[in-house]
């Protein structure tokens, strides 16, 4: 059965790709509170599992770091298994995964086998590689005027999941005791159950296919378009031939990447500090609510205002958080609100720069460009996390912050230069 008999409410009756798009934008929304809480729950405690089994700071930013590289190492065949099969296949196989992957860090961690440890959160990054398709898949089928604001809500979705999760140490740690297991490995055990049913919902709801009938529309209703093929480097070539979708990729690769960069060692930082975990855990909740919970003021501002200048506002709140952060010391009132404003900048330039990317691209060309968009935003966090601890170590916590917003110009030239009057 096509997308398109599926989408039929009658035997001959033509596809509703607005009462398509709701729906999918139901499923999505679902999907996304349950695996934004196995997101978020490991965020707080990967930097301090991957110190405990090293010994080591240097190594704290490698939890996250490992994280990324493996939301960018499943990125193109996620994508990939959605341009051929679907977004329903793509992002359901992507949630489970990550809960295989949870399963392999727990067992990692609580032998004491740091490299088992990584294996499994590589895994993991499933689940952050599929949080962050699904974006993609609520602007399928969404109206060029209102993309921005679909687009949002489904990023926000990811905010009750996301800012819960942090907050579960301590529940986590009760847990994990009676399971006779060490108390930071608590919140991934949330994870892997949390990813385990995003993944059932995905597959049960996502019906139709926003990404098929959106296809299938394109060819004017004449039956199922066929699978796209591009490689990654068609879809650069694609990208690179059309200067919006360019500081499209840009702007998501950047606003990710400062992003990163910061958040990865901010509980190290805290925590040598003198911070207890709980206020590390809250201000990590902090920061996501400031990523997510704002998103569908951000979308609706890039439907009213434009792709572009959301963009380069918020390059400039990624330049504020990068101030306040690298200022703060040890204030934890100070990190926090650099925290909060670093997921807001980010949230201003994802949802902007997603939005634009769609935009420019037709149908068939998006989920090749897309992947490649994820990857290289994906790769840009992971070296930003890699390199954090290292930064940290040695020029502290301001120099960090400086070190994150040097990728905020790049994207301030390309915006500029895209609102120049030609």
């Amino acid at each position: 059965m096509t997308a398109a008999e599926e989408a039929a409410p009658a035997r001959g009756a033509a596809p509703d790709p607005v009462r398509v798009q709701r729906k999918a934008v139901t499923a999505l929304v679902i999907a996304q509170v349950i695996g934004g809480l196995g997101v978020g729950s490991a965020l707080s405690v990967g930097g301090l599992i991957a110190e405990d089994l090293t010994g080591s700071q240097t190594w704290a930013g490698m939890a996250t770091t490992t994280i990324t590289l493996g939301a960018a190492l499943f990125s193109l065949p996620l994508a990939g298994l959605a341009a051929r099969r679907g977004r329903r296949p793509g992002l359901g196989l992507g949630w489970m995964i990550a809960a295989l992957g949870g399963a392999v860090a727990i067992a990692g961690a609580q032998a004491g086998y740091f490299p088992v440890f990584l294996a499994g959160m590589a895994l993991y990054g499933s689940g952050t590689a599929t949080n962050l398709q699904a974006r993609h898949a609520a602007a399928d089928l969404a109206a060029e005027r209102t993309r921005g604001r679909d687009l949002s809500l489904v990023v926000w979705a990811t905010t009750i999941g996301s800012v819960i999760g942090p907050n579960l140490t301590g529940p986590g740690a009760a847990v994990a005791s009676r399971l006779g297991l060490l108390d930071l490995l608590g919140p991934l055990l949330f994870s892997t159950v949390a990813f385990t049913l995003a993944g059932l919902v995905t597959f049960l709801l996502l019906r139709p296919d926003p990404l098929l009938l959106a296809r299938e529309l394109e060819t004017g209703g004449g039956g199922p378009a066929a699978p796209a093929k591009a490689s990654p480097r068609a879809s650069i070539a694609v990208i690179a031939r059309n200067p919006r979708a360019l500081l499209a990729l840009v702007g998501t690769v950047a606003s990710h990447t400062v992003m990163v960069a910061v958040m990865t060692m901010t509980p190290v930082h805290m925590a040598h500090g003198g911070a207890e975990l709980t206020v590390i855990g809250l201000t990590i909740s902090l920061h996501i609510a400031g990523m997510y919970a704002f998103s569908p003021l951000v979308g609706w501002l890039s439907d009213r205002i434009g792709r572009v200048p959301v963009l380069f506002i918020g390059q400039g709140v990624l330049l504020a958080a990068a101030a306040v952060a690298g200022t703060a010391g040890h204030s934890t009132v100070l990190v926090t609100t650099g925290l909060v404003l670093l997921g807001l900048g980010w949230s201003f330039g994802l949802v902007s720069s997603s939005a634009l990317l769609a935009d420019s691209l037709a149908p068939h060309e998006r989920p090749g460009a897309q992947g490649v968009t994820d990857l290289l935003m994906n790769l840009g966090g992971a070296a930003a996390g890699a390199a954090s601890g290292a930064v940290l170590a040695g020029l502290g916590f301001g120099g960090l912050n400086a070190f994150a917003a040097l990728f905020v110009l790049p994207v301030v030239l390309l915006a500029l230069r895209a609102r120049r009057p030609r």
